[in-house]
């Protein structure tokens, strides 16, 4: 399979890179972004197109995207104000005092890795090694030692594929009661120095 990494979102892949990005992280972010029809608008919203790389296919369909974090924002954040344009002024509050309890202090120190998504047929191909890789590669650049990224307890494959990159787990953050609204027990921070 022929596979081009490149940097930004190119805009007219928006709603497949929102589809792809709440069919990745929609089951743990669910009880908070649901409904889906709101929660696909959010991420449509709170897309920063710069902020990632996508993998496109020969016929330009993406595959695949890694968003990155920098000190101007996340890749799919959003802000107060996103939330409460699509939740209203409660919605938009009560989920960002939630999503709030999940984020930690912002990284100086290393490089962060805010999500990787692979398309479902295109898993187990390489693609997210490649998107990984890109991700590095922009670390450096930017003249960071390390990049770090955080994986949930139970998405086994991720961990196998992060571990198989050089990354190696450096503490784990349990959510106690939090589970019960994420679905996971357990957030793991993994590094990898460049």
């Amino acid at each position: 399979m022929s596979v081009t990494i490149r940097h930004g979102l190119p805009e007219h892949h928006r709603e497949a890179a929102t589809r792809l990005y709440w069919q990745a992280f929609g089951p743990k972010l669910g009880r908070v972004l649901g409904p889906e029809d709101k929660a696909l608008r959010f991420i449509a919203r709170a897309i920063c197109a710069d902020r990632c790389y996508v993998a496109l296919d020969a016929q330009g369909r993406l595959l695949g995207l890694a968003g990155y974090r920098t000190a101007e924002g996340s890749f799919a954040g959003g802000t107060a104000d996103d939330l409460r344009a699509v939740y209203g002024r409660f919605g938009g509050w009560w989920r960002m005092l939630v999503l709030q309890l999940l984020s930690d202090e912002p990284e100086t120190e290393r490089f962060l890795l805010d999500g990787l998504c692979v398309a479902g047929p295109a898993q187990g191909q390489g693609i997210g090694t490649l998107l990984l890789d890109a991700i590095c590669d922009e670390a450096r650049q930017r003249g960071f030692p390390a990049v770090r990224l955080d994986v949930i307890d139970s998405n086994p494959r991720a961990i196998a594929l992060y571990e198989r990159r050089g990354f190696v787990t450096q503490a784990t953050a349990p959510l106690g009661a939090l589970r019960f609204v994420f679905g996971f027990r357990a957030a793991h921070k993994m590094v990898r120095a460049l």
